[in-house]
């Protein structure tokens, strides 16, 4: 695992997870929880494209799929501890908005990834 690795995969993969709860946090004030994962997730779309195209430069789509791995299961295991044990929701978590939202953060790598080796 090189240096650079580690910054693209746990450090953005971290970063990215951090903004979108910081988020949920500050919407949580105005907004019903239940719309909260909706509203967020274009702000984290455009965000984790952001990086995706400016920060990550590999040429490589082993690397882009080895970064939405743990990129995901960043998402699913800081999501559990500190949202599902911590606020416990009364109505549940997992729901179709989180469903997707894991989808998207495997899946954008994969496709900026794809698009970046091909473009070369």
């Amino acid at each position: 695992m090189t240096k650079q690795f580690f910054k693209d995969a746990f450090g953005w993969g971290f970063g990215l997870w951090l903004f979108g709860y910081i988020l949920g946090i500050i919407f949580f004030a105005f907004i019903p929880p239940a719309l909260l994962g909706w509203l967020i997730m274009p702000f984290g779309i455009i965000v984790t494209l952001l990086v995706l195209f400016k920060k990550i430069t590999s040429g490589s789509l082993k690397y882009y799929l080895a970064v939405a791995i743990v990129w995901t299961l960043i998402a699913i295991i800081l999501d559990y501890l500190l949202l599902v044990k911590v606020f416990q929701p009364a109505d549940g978590y997992y729901k179709l908005d989180v469903y997707i939202y894991y989808g998207l953060t495997f899946i954008m790598p994969l496709l900026v990834g794809w698009y970046k080796t091909k473009t070369k």
